[in-house]
């Protein structure tokens, strides 16, 4: 999914609350609410509604004339602002010379404020919405409804956009399309978009499935709003990008030694021992020091031979890893890549979390509290992030609503970072704070990847790294090295792919 926005630029401090001024909040996602805050401080900014609606059909025609040359086009419009900008655009494309025509829900006596203004600028005959006024339309702007849609879309509607989609035309969205619950990516009757424009920020629509997906090709256009609103809205979700993190990243030093860049511990399974393999691979990859892998010693052999520049701690019995954890050298663990999910696991990640070192509990760790959430939730009393996958999160948290809302309940409810993976992976961090990675091509739906992911956290960690901004440069490093790799992608070239991504991030420094 390809976007464009202006170029991101480094925070004070991450994407954290913070006291000093900040002149820009890089990747700041606003919801409905905080956009149409936004725009009223712009109003009290001396920006009219009617000056900003017709910056907005300037925009939304120029990005049209950059991606189709004139053709004939009807344009959609809804009875609120999102039908204004479609009439100011209507009007930008026709004094181009383009033959435009313009259908309305309802009537236009029901318009008001600038929409009616730019309704009464377009001074042309305006046709009732009805899949009819597609009738040798090559384009179709979908200015019904934006944002702000919270509910199913009325009959006329659902069926003009749909004989749209059936006649294969191409769909220019303004703001999103209409039928898209901008706070969430829900899809109440929307169809596909080739091109979405949109103001300011994204909505969390624009980067959470299926809204994603529905929008096609997304532009963000500046239409004047004052960036500084942005610290009176004190925004709290991002798009990922380095920009976020990448002055916390870690990189070594001259005088650095192994134990100072960090030593990772890795619980190892069997039978099972590919998982763990991969996440001590990425750990040392990603910088930590030394990476040390505790496994039964059944499995001994098979790590010793599979992992040469990774330490193997055979443990002949289970009780030895609660020893193990002693060693004051260690600096973050973690727990769960190919555990069996029963109690022994369960056993190794309470006394991972009493140490209170940075720890991270993916797959069976996670699974092995199943019927017991709460004592997970009880037992972090220090850094931790957990991985689930939305399996294994509703085994934990059970909770309903968007994704944002129930990632955040989470990380709330059990004080830790919560990563809830899949092609629009969330992080949350228990202060309310979200990052939304968009970065991942398809292929990294491999077995094994998330093992890989865990890895990258718990070796950013073992190096002092945040917990919240370690998840969003793990997820971020974990995409780019996929989509670097590309199709034919196996987890175990993950780790491989690793050094060249954070080389490219380093050399621009």
């Amino acid at each position: 999914m390809e976007t464009i926005s202006s170029p991101p630029v480094t925070p004070v401090s991450g994407p954290a609350r913070n006291s000093e001024p900040v002149p820009e909040w890089p990747g700041a996602v606003l919801d409905s609410r905080q956009l149409a805050e936004a725009e009223q401080m712009s109003i009290a900014d001396g920006i009219s509604e009617i000056e900003s609606m017709a910056r907005a059909g300037r925009a939304v025609a120029s990005e049209i004339q950059r991606n189709w040359s004139p053709r004939p086009t009807v344009v959609l419009c809804g009875p609120g602002k999102n039908g204004g900008d479609g009439f100011a655009t209507a009007i930008e494309l026709a004094a181009a010379g383009w033959p435009v025509r313009v259908a309305l829900v309802g009537d236009r006596h029901l318009l008001a404020g600038a929409a009616l203004h730019h309704c009464e600028i377009w001074a042309r005959e305006i046709e009732p919405l009805a899949p009819a006024v597609l009738d040798g339309a090559e384009l179709v702007v979908d200015a019904l409804y934006g944002g702000g849609f919270c509910r199913p879309l009325e009959e006329m509607a659902r069926e003009t956009l749909a004989a749209a989609a059936q006649r294969r035309l191409p769909i220019v969205a303004i703001d999103l399309p209409s039928g898209l619950v901008g706070d969430s990516g829900e899809c109440l009757g929307a169809v596909q978009s080739k091109l979405t424009v949109t103001f300011f920020r994204k909505k969390p629509a624009h980067l959470l499935f299926p809204g994603r997906a529905l929008c096609g090709r997304t532009v963000v256009i500046d239409t004047g709003t004052n960036p500084k609103v942005l610290q009176q809205l004190i925004p709290n979700t991002f798009e990922n990008h380095p920009a976020l993190w990448l002055e916390h990243l870690p990189r070594p030093h001259y005088g650095d030694c192994k134990y100072t860049r960090g030593h990772t511990l890795v619980s190892g399974g069997y039978p099972h021992t590919g998982p763990s393999r991969l996440a001590a691979r990425a750990a040392a990859r990603v910088g930590s020091g030394i990476v040390t892998v505790a496994v039964p010693s059944v499995a001994f052999p098979i790590y010793a031979t599979a992992l040469t520049s990774i330490l193997v701690h055979p443990l002949v019995e289970p009780e030895e890893f609660h020893t193990l954890l002693l060693d004051p050298r260690i600096t973050a663990i973690l727990v769960g890549p190919g555990a069996t999910p029963g109690p022994e696991t369960r056993e190794w990640a309470l006394s991972a979390l009493a140490t209170k070192l940075p720890a991270v509990l993916d797959a069976g760790a996670l699974t092995a509290f199943r019927e017991a959430p709460k004592a997970l939730d009880r037992a972090i009393a220090g850094p931790c992030v957990l991985t689930p996958h939305e399996e294994e999160f509703q085994r934990l948290f059970g909770a309903e609503g968007s994704k944002l809302e129930r990632t955040r309940m989470a990380a709330r409810r059990s004080v830790a970072v919560v990563i809830l993976k899949g092609c629009d992976t969330v992080i949350a961090a228990p202060d309310g704070r979200t990052i939304i990675n968009t970065n991942a091509p398809p292929c990294l739906a491999s077995a094994g990847s998330g093992d890989v992911l865990s890895g990258l956290i718990a070796g950013l960690l073992a190096q002092g790294m945040e917990p919240f901004l370690a998840a969003a440069a793990a997820v971020w490093l974990h995409g780019a090295a996929a989509a670097a790799f590309g199709p034919g992608l196996l987890a175990e070239d993950l780790p491989d792919s690793i050094p060249g991504v954070l080389a490219g991030l380093l050399d621009h420094e």
